[in-house]
């Protein structure tokens, strides 16, 4: 079911019109003004169109590297499941 949220962004009211739950979105909402609010306070003359844009990228800066630690991660964990499945499979066929 789609739902209306208010939020505020950096001074700006915001309806935001989903299916994701309200408080999510206020949460992401919040994330977002921190970003903007941070790249103001270095460089507060600079155009608010330029903060969103050095936002977005310090976002999708973050997401890139989660998911590289991910996909890391998974493939450690792979590694290590297919060294435990050589272990059983040497055991149960007597081999060691």
């Amino acid at each position: 079911m789609t739902q209306a949220t208010q939020v505020q962004i950096f001074g700006e009211s915001y309806s935001i019109e989903g299916e994701l739950d309200a408080a999510y979105v206020r949460m992401l909402a919040a994330y977002v003004d921190k970003k903007l609010s941070a790249i103001a306070e270095m460089a507060p003359m600079m155009d608010k169109k330029k903060m969103a844009v050095l936002a977005a990228l310090a976002i999708a800066d973050e997401l890139h590297v989660a998911l590289e630690d991910q996909g890391e991660r998974e493939g450690e964990l792979k590694a290590r499941a297919e060294r435990c499945l050589n272990l059983v499979e040497r055991a149960l066929s007597g081999k060691e």
